[in-house]
């Protein structure tokens, strides 16, 4: 995995599993990601995203989506692309 995250969560909600993440780099589905925080961490496939309930195959740097995660994550984890 890269040293440097490629987004921090900044919400979490719990009922649907979803995560609110602000973009430091682009991001696309069927990429790897590794989101660790104190926690713990855990390694995912990226298998959908959304960007004002719209479906994104692609994420840009400065973009803050909503990525749906595997495991619960709280705010401040970081998210690392493989």
């Amino acid at each position: 995995m890269a040293d440097k995250p490629i987004a921090t969560v900044t919400h979490y909600y719990d009922r649907i599993g979803v995560a609110v993440v602000k973009l430091n780099g682009n991001l696309a589905v069927g990429d790897t990601v590794k989101i660790e925080g104190p926690q713990g961490e855990f390694t995912q496939k990226v298998e959908s995203m959304q960007l004002a309930h719209t479906k994104l195959d692609t994420a840009k740097k400065g973009q803050e989506i909503g990525l749906k995660v595997d495991q619960p994550v709280k705010e401040r984890n970081l998210v690392f692309k493989g």
